[in-house]
């Protein structure tokens, strides 16, 4: 029985923190071994925010990939590649953009988020309003069946199966829909307690050294409201705890630290020290492995062009169904 397939990209934004590992990358471990994986770089979409300074996006996808190596992914069960270098995404954006109403395109959550949000960029562009057309497209050329997305995503694939079933009564039954695959993702903050990111400077980092990680981590904000080690504290209030011991700790080491921070029995210090050797484990093996790839510079674009290679030929039969679909052929 053929394997169900899966789509799913990231931005190229360089080195990867613990968010987009244990938020993503874990996810597409088990998935690779159990679905038909396509796994892409979304280059022209980061085009639609950095179209004024795209000279980083080069070196970014490079330690990008790098890091998705390193903790796992492997070529061998998934195909990798480069979203600008299968250029029938650009030809099925064009097609389908002709068929997506503006409307669908301005209720889009995330455009008015953005757009109020974002103060440094310059936003008012048809690449970034009709992004979830493009979206749509890197999903349907491959007619996956399933698309893995967290629950605040959910509603832009919704956008997708929108487009993707208008396709389908205009044109005739090209496409599957794509399939929501709800998955779990933890919440990573960062060491400022806001939401891990790059862009706010609060980051650690897979590629961290050992010494770094643990400074990141020891800086981190804990309980605003225990100003004083003799204040006790509340630990579901405390972003430390919420993200690495909820991640990292067994339940012996929860309860100690439960127990010790809300009768002050404990400091903040103390409670950080006990999970950073179990963090700093964890991302060994990694930083191991990142090590040795980074030894052949040409092994990620080997890898990115042989993967290209592959979703260009999948591309291309589905793009023959389409133009024969709308009769351009």
């Amino acid at each position: 029985m053929a394997k169900k397939r899966i789509l799913s990209g990231m931005r190229p934004t360089g080195k990867l923190h613990l968010g987009h590992y244990y938020g993503v990358i874990q996810n597409w471990l088990k998935l690779q071994k159990e679905y038909d994986c396509y796994f892409f770089v979304a280059d022209w979409h980061a085009l639609t925010t950095d179209y004024a300074s795209p000279g980083a996006i080069k070196e970014s996808t490079r330690e990008m990939v790098l890091d998705w190596l390193a903790a796992g992914i492997d070529p061998n069960e998934a195909v990798l590649f480069r979203q600008s270098a299968v250029k029938e995404h650009a030809e099925l954006f064009v097609l389908l953009s002709m068929i997506t109403p503006l409307s669908w395109l301005e209720r889009n959550p995330t455009y008015k988020e953005q757009l109020h949000e974002v103060s440094d960029k310059d936003l008012h562009t048809f690449g970034f309003l009709g992004y979830p057309v493009l979206q749509t497209a890197d999903i349907i050329i491959y007619k996956a069946e399933v698309v893995p997305v967290g629950i605040d995503q959910a509603p832009h694939l919704e956008l997708s199966r929108e487009i993707t079933r208008r396709f389908n009564f205009l044109y005739g039954e090209v496409f599957p829909e794509p399939q929501t695959m709800l998955t779990e993702v933890p919440k990573i903050l960062g060491t400022d307690g806001r939401k891990m990111s790059k862009s706010y400077n609060n980051a650690v980092f897979l590629s961290d050294s050992p010494k770094v990680i643990e400074q990141k981590l020891l800086s981190m904000v804990t309980d605003t409201a225990r100003k004083r080690r003799t204040d006790p504290g509340s630990p579901d209030l405390c972003p430390f705890y919420l993200t690495y011991h909820v991640l990292f700790s067994d339940l012996q080491t929860k309860e100690w630290v439960r127990q010790g921070c809300a009768a002050a029995g404990i400091g903040c210090i103390e409670c950080k020290k006990s999970v950073v050797p179990r963090v700093l484990a964890d991302l060994e093996p990694i930083q191991a492995r990142r090590a040795e790839l980074e030894k052949d510079p040409e092994m990620v674009n080997a890898i990115l062009g042989a993967g290209g290679a592959l979703a260009s030929a999948v591309a291309g039969v589905t793009m023959a169904e389409v133009r024969k679909a709308i009769r351009l052929e």
